[in-house]
């Protein structure tokens, strides 16, 4: 009967230790959180040949839906959607609740169908780093309650219908990395950015107008695209300034002015500058080693530098070039160590080629439309037009 006794206690004993045990290890999900993604999930629904909802059942641990990250008992990671590419994501309305999710780190949406305003909630997850809501349909304004998420890093809302500007206290917040709001209907003028952490900006495809100070943006920038928008005015000591960048998209806008020389000895892969006002010589400091680079549809005149002749993709078409084509063009032409060298609608007057030399198949050379007659018979691209060189009259006009 003792050692019954004493059995009986040590079970007891075992039962209150593992008891303890598993109380620490394994967490229940904060009830705030709970609540919150049920409010999330009743304003969502997936679209037609989306399953991702289907593990989301409230009589088991939340911790371990799909696209739910927790730590502890908090949520601190939420992906909506079915990440899998060309997934057709979800519809309905993001829910207010999603602000009581307090730990949230990082929030992100599939492209899909949701429509309806960001909540003014999101200003409330005071450690959200990433947000990433693109290609969707939501509206409205940008809350400028976001300048409230102090350790936001990446702002994505690209692809979407927000309108208005963008809210002047955003672009002070001290730890923005990447800003991505491209393919908007936002207006207004573009504010300035102070993040010294700042390495992308994209805004792309909208409707800013204004100019852009010589210090709006930080030197930390390494791709800059404002391209399809009304920017105007000049750019010469911003860009002086943004020595890191390795993309720059400015066309399809209205700036105006030099373009410096030192643009070209950034480590840029892609330079777009095409259909804008830009005007002057373009005077490179050092050979350039940009792969491609577009200048065309522009006012940019004075003689082409031979500096320019290492760069595989050159369009400077429709300028006010003029004088004889550098040699060096010509060499590395004929070498197919140039792909693509669009000259047509300029104002030179010669190329040291002869007509009787074989342009390699990979290259395309176009010259059409200039103070000479083509020396070779090249194919340009139908928007050229049909006329081979320029009237007698305009080229005389120019000269002087």
């Amino acid at each position: 009967m003792a050692s019954f006794r004493l059995l009986r206690r040590w079970c007891i004993v075992v039962c209150i230790y593992l008891f303890q045990f598993n109380s620490v290890t394994v967490a229940i999900l904060d009830p705030v959180d709970f609540l919150a993604l049920q409010s999330i999930r009743k304003g969502l629904e997936d679209l037609p040949g989306s399953n991702y909802f289907a593990s989301w059942d409230f009589t088991s641990d939340p911790c371990n839906f799909a696209g739910v990250y927790c730590d502890s008992d908090k949520v601190i990671a939420l992906n909506l959607g079915d990440p899998r590419a060309g997934a057709p994501g979800l519809t309905g309305r993001i829910d207010p609740a999603i602000g009581k999710l307090s730990a949230l780190a990082e929030l992100s949406i599939v492209p899909g169908r949701i429509f309806g305003a960001l909540p003014q909630s999101i200003s409330q997850l005071k450690s959200l780093r990433f947000l990433a809501v693109s290609r969707n349909f939501i509206s409205g304004q940008i809350p400028a309650s976001l300048s409230q998420l102090r350790n936001l890093r990446t702002l994505d809302l690209s692809y979407n219908i927000f309108t208005g500007a963008i809210p002047a206290s955003i672009g002070t917040l001290p730890e923005l990395t990447n800003v991505i709001l491209g393919h908007n209907r936002l207006s207004g003028s573009i504010p300035p950015f102070t993040s010294t952490s700042l390495t992308r900006l994209d805004l792309k495809h909208n409707d800013f107008s204004g100019t852009l100070a010589p210090n709006s943006l930080p030197a930390s920038l390494q791709y800059l695209s404002l391209s399809w928008n009304r920017l105007s005015g000049p750019v010469y000591g911003l860009l002086s300034r943004l020595d890191q960048l390795n993309y720059l998209d400015l066309s399809m806008n209205q700036f105006t002015g030099l373009i410096p020389g030192r643009v070209f000895t950034f480590p840029i892969t892609n330079l777009q500058l095409q259909r804008n006002l830009f005007f002057g010589p373009v005077r490179p400091v050092d050979q350039v080693s940009i792969p491609t680079i577009d200048l065309s549809y522009n006012r940019f005149s004075g003689e082409i530098s031979p500096l320019f002749s290492t760069v595989q993709n050159l369009y400077l078409n429709n300028n006010r070039f003029s004088g004889q084509v550098p040699g060096p063009f010509v060499d590395r032409l004929l070498a197919a160590n140039i792909q693509i060298l669009y000259l047509q609608h300029n104002f030179l007057t010669g190329i040291q080629i002869n007509p009787t030399a074989e342009i390699p198949l990979s290259s395309s050379l176009c010259l059409q439309y200039n103070c000479m007659v083509p020396p070779v018979r090249t194919p340009c691209p139908l928007k050229s037009g049909k006329q081979k060189t320029r009237p007698t009259a305009q080229c005389n006009e120019w000269r002087g």
